[in-house]
């Protein structure tokens, strides 16, 4: 199903919506979206010690939230840095006002 409004245009189909919703519903992976948007290039490691979680547990939720769309990973060497997608900047500004509530 595709949505369409009159003043913005073509809009994101459902199911396009749904993967983005998905890749939030966890704990875990709003802890690492909300970490990610304030330290930009965070690898994996500092992801786990930041919020004191199994660097397995942690990887896994990273992988997802890069198959959402919501992350983005860049190699540098051996490490893989993590930063906000344009989807996730979204996502991160929604999960912040929705916080304040």
């Amino acid at each position: 199903m595709l949505c369409y409004d009159q003043n913005m245009g073509k809009l994101k189909t459902t199911k396009q919506m749904e993967r983005h919703l998905k890749g939030i519903a966890n704990h875990h992976r709003i802890a690492i979206l909300l970490l990610v948007a304030t330290r930009e290039n965070i690898t994996l490691d500092e992801i786990a010690r930041e919020l004191g979680a199994n660097g397995k547990t942690i990887g896994e939720h990273t992988r997802r939230l890069v198959g959402a769309g919501l992350i983005d990973k860049k190699y540098r060497g051996r490490f893989v840095a993590h930063s906000l997608s344009p989807y996730g900047r979204t996502f991160v500004r929604f999960l912040q006002s929705f916080q304040r509530i």
